[in-house]
């Protein structure tokens, strides 16, 4: 663990946004190569790194992708910890590099030891923060170069209680759209003539009150969804009513019929709001993330591993699905697999100035890794035969081997 918080620390203090993880990835790729991983290749997805680790024994032929993400956000750190940033106006403020040291960490273990019957496929990803890094990677071949068969993602989660696992069938994280409306009126002056024009700042103001009536009016009360007007331009001068407007904002729904749904209110509600006042709007929809939608079996499977780690009164295998979104969504359109939840205590929530990653769950992440791939791919021997590795977290003694887990905390 003390090993993990360090090449974290490392990358937060060297943070990089979306596929410029040039140096994040070239430590990566070194690393895996020193852990004795029998291929690594660099470059996909632009800037996504994959490793390679065979079990000692390959009769099962399955192969598992684990996935962590490396990019960070365009925040100014005030965390004050002493391995803040050193870059201005750059942050991990979501804990990707926490995420990019705990499948370090497994890789290492999982490349020492080779207790399983399979390939396990070690996927860091550019490009989590709206770059769709998850996509690219997909679509440069990664389920199909390596024949994954099953693919799994692991983020932390402020609020749940320090190595708790949290996981659910089905939708887990809701798709992540963006919407942009061009309202046009009539410019005019604002003191002697305003009868003259069509104001665009009133039909907008119309537009982002009358918005709110989808989710109210036309969304099923028993399924949910956010739209959200985060932006609003317009105007040069304080007695010219301008001609143009602009709005921008983010629409969530963990319900891919629902998402259509808005998509296509919407447009309908901005035009009419507009012609009912003169003027015109025009809707650019633009879908970003779909549903982070985990397989019911394979969240069943992963919720079975982090039980064996830390017992089944931390694991909640029913989360209420969340509003945030997540590219790892891609991966499982492709795939069959789940996203899970590894708890970080109480603290600041992500993409704040302030957060502050609890280095205490390293272990309990890498152990999950390790854990899922030899109990997916079991090799049919106990690592105490083997020579026995293990993986301790701090606060929690994880050893990752034949039998069970206690946890010390």
């Amino acid at each position: 663990s003390d090993e993990m918080a360090a090449w974290r620390h490392d990358f937060h203090e060297n943070p990089e946004l979306l596929y410029e993880v040039h140096r994040t990835a070239g430590i990566v790729a070194d690393k895996l190569r020193e852990f004795g991983c029998d291929e690594v290749v660099t470059g996909i997805g632009r800037t996504g790194v994959v490793g390679v680790i065979r079990g000692r024994k390959s009769a099962s032929g399955k192969t598992i992708g684990l996935r962590a993400d490396m990019d960070a956000l365009p925040i100014m750190e005030t965390s004050g910890v002493a391995y803040a940033s050193k870059v201005p106006g750059k942050m991990h403020a979501c804990g990707h590099d926490g995420h990019t040291a705990m499948l370090l960490g497994a890789a290492k273990y999982l490349a020492e030891t080779r207790n399983f019957d399979g390939t396990a496929i070690v996927i860091f990803q550019p490009a989590e923060e709206g770059g769709g890094g998850g996509k690219a990677m997909v679509e440069d071949g990664l389920m199909t170069r390596w024949n994954i068969q099953e693919v799994y993602g692991m983020h932390n989660m402020p609020g749940l209680p320090e190595g708790h696992f949290a996981t659910t069938p089905g939708a887990m994280l809701a798709s992540s759209d963006n919407i942009q409306i061009t309202v046009r009126g009539k410019g005019g002056h604002a003191g002697a003539g305003p009868h003259k024009s069509v104001d665009s700042v009133l039909i907008g103001s119309q537009i982002v009150n009358a918005l709110q009536s989808i989710v109210a009016r036309n969304v099923d009360p028993l399924k949910s969804a956010v739209i959200s007007i985060t932006q609003f331009h317009s105007g040069t001068a304080f007695n010219i009513i301008p001609e143009v407007a602009e709005l921008g904002g983010t629409v969530r729904t963990p319900d891919p019929e629902v998402r259509h749904l808005v998509e296509r209110r919407i447009g309908e509600v901005a035009e009419s709001v507009a012609r009912a006042y003169g003027g015109s709007a025009e809707t650019k929809y633009t879908r970003m993330y779909p549903v982070t939608m985990n397989h019911a079996r394979e969240a069943g499977l992963a919720a079975d591993v982090a039980r064996d780690i830390v017992g089944t009164d931390r694991v909640n295998d029913k989360f209420i699905p969340m509003m945030g979104a997540e590219d790892f969504s891609f991966m499982l359109e492709a795939r069959p697999g789940a996203m899970v939840l590894v708890g970080m205590g109480d603290g600041n929530e992500c993409h704040h100035q302030a957060y502050v990653f609890n280095d205490n769950i390293l272990g309990h992440g890498a152990s999950f890794w390790a854990r899922l791939v030899e109990t997916r791919m079991p090799a049919g021997e106990s690592l105490a035969s083997a020579g026995g590795a293990s993986i301790a977290g701090l606060g929690q003694a994880a050893t990752v081997n034949g039998q069970a887990r206690r946890s010390s905390q």
